[in-house]
């Protein structure tokens, strides 16, 4: 079996991906979720010391990623969630990866839609211009808007007790301004025709990449006749990756890779 590399998003650690691990192992796929550089290994030392998380952008955790990569013994399977399914969509389009599976994945260069719920789950970054440099914390409050919107108020602060932790506001920043840039480190090479099979997931009620996000990505990979599949849970948020239903949206992900003869 192809290894499978986690890669988490902003605002969470690595270890949130631990029940996705052991699903998987069950299934026969080693797996690996390593941090983004910077970032402490555990939620309370990442906590201790956002200095060290701050001031990494795409490109950074793309190279970064791709080095640990290129120790495998084979490409692997990239299973990312908002920011870490597009650094997934960057290093699948770059040849390093078997196939991907981006899981609300966050906007790429070319994509248009920027709803409003978006823009409101980013402004703890954009409301200062110094995070730019910064690493963010959100509030329980700013995480249920962001994250746990489609879950019960109980369970979003149980999540963001546990899992949450400062991230770089740098990518936001990038995001942002990708479509004004000519080689935005949001760009993804999304005309590769020779890339292994792609998996975008969308969340119906997602606040932070709402679904006409993850539907406009697709779009972007329509003159590539490389595989590019799209699956939307529509009652389910940006919490979908760690909350009571993760299993559901973790099973369809092993359903479509033994569909694709992974």
């Amino acid at each position: 079996m192809p290894t499978i590399v986690f890669i988490h998003g902003l605002w969470l650690h690595s270890t949130s991906w631990a029940p996705w691990q052991e699903h998987f192992a069950q299934a026969g796929y080693p797996s690996i979720a390593p941090e983004w550089p910077g970032t402490p290994d555990t939620v309370a030392e990442a906590r201790a010391h956002p200095d060290s998380i701050a001031d990494h952008g795409i490109d950074d955790v793309t190279a970064h990623y791709i080095g640990i990569i290129e120790n495998l013994d084979e490409a692997p399977i990239l299973i990312g969630h908002s920011f870490g399914g597009m650094i997934a969509e960057k290093i699948l389009g770059l040849g390093h990866a078997a196939a991907a599976i981006g899981i609300d994945a966050a906007q790429i260069k070319g994509v248009l839609p920027l709803p409003l719920s978006a823009l409101h789950s980013t402004l703890p970054v954009f409301k200062n211009p110094a995070n730019l440099h910064r690493a963010v914390s959100l509030t329980a409050e700013e995480f249920r808007y962001g994250f746990g919107n489609a879950i019960s108020e109980a369970e979003s602060h149980a999540l963001w007790q546990q899992w949450a932790i400062p991230a770089p506001g740098k990518p936001l920043f990038e995001a942002a301004a990708a479509n004004f840039s000519l080689h935005s480190p949001a760009s993804v090479e999304v005309r590769n025709s020779e890339r292994g099979p792609l998996l975008l997931i969308a969340g119906g009620k997602d606040h932070t990449v709402p679904e006409v996000i993850t539907k406009a990505t697709q779009k972007q990979y329509r003159h590539s006749p490389a595989v590019t599949d799209l699956i939307d849970f529509p009652d389910r948020g940006h919490s979908l990756t760690i909350d009571h239903g993760w299993r559901e949206v973790a099973d369809t992900g092993l359903a479509w890779l033994k569909d694709k003869g992974l």
